[in-house]
């Protein structure tokens, strides 16, 4: 099977309006940009993004935020984008915000095969609410169900042709459990490299679990928030 494609455009085929997306990415680290510009040029709307943050305004998914493609958000934490902000205070943005531990774990539910999980997290909150709650040994937890994702969409560092991956530090974080829980998964990396080259124990997401690949060019090495010692 040739997982191999030419271009991010080639690979988002069958991406359509109302689709549900898996983005990796954590914080500024393993975006895959070639893929969001490549959708922005497509104009799908409507879309369901599942990802840990919305990126920044000018950055990541925030730049699908900008031209109104996105209906709903499904993250972690999303304190860095002005314009989520904005669409979730005038109300046209649906947002789901979940427990960052709890996002994960759904994430790998899915890509398990396990229809749910229980969690103690978010019991005795607003994040229970409606909810099946029980009890195991003298402790509550909560149901949650496994992602259901159309399509999963990440960046790696270097993968093979037949898909396996490796993660380089930070972007590690959230992009394999995103590869493994969509239905088809899509993988962007900056080296493309024969099937063989990658030594087996540093591989970090087996290529069983992706279908598409490509080399992606001109990626940013952002810094999200940047410190600097005073004089």
């Amino acid at each position: 099977m040739n997982k191999v494609i030419a271009s991010a455009d080639e690979a988002i085929r069958g991406i359509e309006d109302n689709a549900v997306l898996g983005l990796g990415g954590f914080g500024l680290c393993g975006i895959p940009e070639n893929s969001i510009d490549a959708l922005i040029r497509k104009g799908v709307k409507g879309l369901t993004c599942i990802s840990n943050n919305a990126g920044v305004d000018d950055f990541g998914i925030g730049l699908m935020l900008q031209t109104r493609q996105v209906r709903k958000m499904i993250s972690s934490y999303v304190g860095e984008n002005a314009e989520f902000e904005r669409q979730l205070l005038s109300g046209e943005l649906l947002v789901d915000l979940i427990p960052q531990g709890t996002l994960a774990t759904r994430l790998m539910a899915a890509g398990y095969g396990m229809p749910a999980i229980y969690t103690p997290a978010g019991v005795g909150t607003e994040v229970a609410e409606g909810k099946e709650v029980r009890n195991f040994n003298g402790k509550d937890y909560l149901l949650e169900h496994a992602f259901d994702i159309d399509y999963s969409i990440v960046k790696a560092w270097k993968g093979d042709t037949q898909g396996n991956l490796i993660f380089r530090m930070t972007s590690r974080n959230f992009n394999p459990l995103i590869a493994m829980a969509g239905k088809i998964t899509i993988a962007e990396v900056e080296e493309l490299v024969p099937a063989g080259e990658l030594d087996p124990d540093h591989i970090h997401l087996p290529g069983i679990y992706v279908s598409r690949i490509f080399k992606g060019s001109n990626y940013q090495k952002r810094i999200e928030q940047r410190t600097v010692r005073t004089a």
